[in-house]
């Protein structure tokens, strides 16, 4: 057998397929997956192994749900035409983004042909549209230092320890970026009746919510009032950036890891920024934290809040890790009553 047929390890083959071994071990408890083992025990990945795990990947980056993974891979022509059609449309609009930027820079062109510079700041604008920044004055317990956040990603999660001041963060982020909205834990109060009231009263709102709904149902999660009150808010039009107030509340760990692979998807399709508050490993997996989520660090000493790497022995990870609860501490908080 040659090099490239020879079966790989479970590091390897997560290394080829650009995921995680976790995520391995998730297909396969799923089914979806059914790697050979060596003479030792360990799980080996063979061509046909790997042939199929990479469609595994390749419907799950279209956004299909687990379940609806394994439907397409058993013949479900409806679950893969719906998938593309959504990918189609992602395509088509980022082809529209980038026929707008051209005719900018086509612009800019023009006028330097009849001898006009570009205003201050244009060029700038132009090659860096992409890139939102934010900058403010922190409320108390900073005492009005200088606060900087550049190149905000499609998911940002603020993390810190009780009293580290986050939740202040959060709302002068909701403040003070443009079109921003602040979604508090009051979403949980009455949550039932306000989200079927609100459903009610918008049918194109309550599509969404449903079709989220199912596709988390679909990858493990149970069907809560906490879970649909979350829904609403998200899939709520109008805001352009989002801040999630403690975003696991009252969802156990099965729901909370649904959730964070969901909001992933819609990161990669084009949906708007996300700041989601979060003291659960379930939500903030250190080890699967990808090139469009950043990570917010309010320190416990009341510092200045601080962007952190998530690579051990990068500054502040330590940190991060210490505020990660486990998600089974995080699903007996999510239900335990409430106290003063």
């Amino acid at each position: 057998m040659n090099s490239s047929a020879r079966c790989l390890n479970a590091s390897e083959a997560a290394r080829r397929l650009g995921v995680s071994i976790k995520a391995l071990r998730l297909y396969e408890q799923q089914g979806l997956l059914t790697p050979g083992r060596s003479a030792a025990g360990y799980r080996v990945y063979g061509p046909d192994d790997l042939l199929r795990a990479a469609e595994v990947v390749a419907l799950r980056a279209l956004g299909l749900s687990l379940a609806q993974v394994a439907r397409v891979l058993d013949g479900d022509a409806h679950g893969l035409g719906t998938a593309l059609a959504a990918h189609e449309t992602a395509l088509d609009n980022q082809i529209h983004e980038l026929v707008r930027k051209l005719d900018k820079v086509r612009s800019v062109r023009s006028d330097l042909a009849r001898g006009q510079m570009p205003p201050d700041g244009e060029l700038t604008r132009l090659l860096d549209e992409t890139a939102m920044s934010v900058a403010f004055e922190l409320p108390w317990p900073w005492g009005g230092e200088w606060f900087e956040l550049r190149d905000i990603r499609p998911l940002n999660y603020i993390i810190g320890s009780l009293g580290s001041g986050k939740t202040r963060l959060a709302r002068r982020l909701a403040e003070t970026l443009l079109g921003a909205a602040f979604l508090g834990l009051d979403r949980l109060q009455n949550a039932g009746a306000a989200a079927v009231e609100l459903l009610n009263a918008d049918p194109e709102l309550r599509s969404r919510v449903n079709h989220a709904l199912a596709w988390l149902i679909d990858e493990g999660a149970t069907e809560s009032e906490a879970l649909i009150a979350l829904l609403v808010g998200l899939e709520t039009d109008g805001p352009e950036i989002l801040v999630v107030d403690m975003i696991e509340e009252g969802l156990e760990q099965p729901a909370q890891e649904a959730l964070i692979t969901h909001l992933r998807h819609r990161a990669k399709s084009g949906g708007r920024p996300l700041f989601l508050l979060t003291r659960s490993s379930a939500i903030l997996d250190l080890a699967s934290v990808g090139p469009d989520e950043a990570i917010i660090l309010c320190p416990a000493n009341h510092s200045p809040p601080t962007r952190v790497a998530p690579y051990p022995g990068a500054p502040g990870y330590e940190a991060v890790a210490t505020c990660l609860a486990s998600p089974e501490v995080r699903a007996r908080v999510a239900r335990s009553p409430e106290t003063a």
